[in-house]
């Protein structure tokens, strides 16, 4: 009876010797951003459609996410990924320009007219030359993703540039914050997660922002007016899922092909959700009686004149190759 039993419990034992060395080979990349979690926001359901179809691909790797900046703050993303203390997040490029200033060119005024002049600027010489710099900063992308913005108001419609002089207004990045002030408005610098309290509290007057952070973080509950992107839209802000470039390299070639794919599908689906985020917005912001009101083609060439001015020359003179850059962005058609 005991020799019976002999082969059964070593059988016993080395699937639980093999079942543990399969679960300690499963590799783990932690993915951050700072989007509300499964409440419908594009960034969010992109990164998570990444991790289930990783998951589906039975490769050994897990992806776990981190929304609303529980792991780290808007701010600290770029650092934390280009160390390699982080795997994977979801960022608003021009939020790293700090460290990286070619990267404001993602978010310049009127560089960007409209979602499908978006997606063929994704590859132009223009993108190529912002993704070597990414490369050199020790990431690199996943996923491309673009989306359009406005501007909102707690005080008056933003219009033309003199309907925001002597507002304190949040823009999402320097290229904007110049031609804002240049425009007669002052400057408070936050990630959008922070717009809704400093419109709450008076910090700010005015804000602006992608169509999807506006609802995302329920903007239209602190704004009378809401200025759609429509068809002269100002703002579009690049905001791609990035890895780092240490945990690319961590990987199997099995597992680097399976989250190529994970990604691939998470771009198309945000490709095909973005125009619609802009008609949500409005619906959203009307349903909550915020006026809406759009830029004539007069407002947006007079901003441009601004901008070309203030945050156009300061970026070919200031920053490596910028006028190189802004260069290969106007030569896509």
């Amino acid at each position: 009876m005991k020799s019976s039993l002999t082969p059964i419990v070593a059988g016993l034992a080395l699937a639980a010797v093999a079942a543990s060395s399969t679960a300690s080979a499963q590799t783990v990349l932690r993915a951050s951003h700072q989007f509300p979690g499964g409440q419908g926001d594009v960034r969010d359901e992109m990164v998570q459609m990444m991790a289930d179809k990783v998951a589906e691909a039975d490769v050994g790797l897990e992806i776990e996410v981190y929304p609303g900046q529980s792991l780290f703050k808007a701010r600290e993303q770029w650092a934390a990924l280009s160390r390699g203390r982080l795997d994977i997040t979801a960022l608003p490029l021009d939020y790293a320009s700090g460290r990286h200033p070619e990267f404001s060119a993602t978010l310049m005024p009127g560089l960007v007219r409209n979602h499908e002049h978006a997606q063929r600027l994704n590859d132009s010489e223009f993108m190529g030359m912002i993704k070597d710099v990414i490369n050199e900063g020790g990431a690199r992308v996943l996923a491309d993703a673009w989306l359009a913005g406005g501007f909102a108001s707690s005080v008056n419609c933003i219009t033309a540039p003199e309907t925001v002089d002597g507002l304190t207004f949040r823009a999402a990045g320097p290229a904007f914050e110049q031609m804002l002030e240049g425009a007669g408005a002052s400057i408070a610098s936050m990630p959008s997660s922070d717009i809704y309290t400093a419109l709450q509290t008076g910090v700010l007057d005015a804000a602006n922002t992608s169509s999807m952070s506006f609802v995302s973080y329920r903007i239209y509950e602190q704004v009378e007016c809401l200025t759609e992107p429509g068809e002269h839209a100002l703002w579009f802000m690049y905001e791609p899922i990035l890895i780092s470039e240490q945990s690319w390299e961590g990987l199997s070639e099995e597992q680097q092909q399976a989250l190529t794919a994970a990604a691939e599908e998470a771009e198309a689906f945000f490709a095909a959700e973005a125009a619609g985020l802009d008609q949500q917005m409005v619906e959203v912001f009307q349903e909550n009686g915020v006026e809406v009101v759009s830029m004539s083609e007069e407002d947006y060439n007079a901003w441009l004149e601004i901008a070309k001015e203030t945050s156009y020359k300061n970026f070919a003179e200031n920053v490596p190759n910028g006028q190189a850059l802004i260069d290969a962005a106007l030569a896509v058609e």
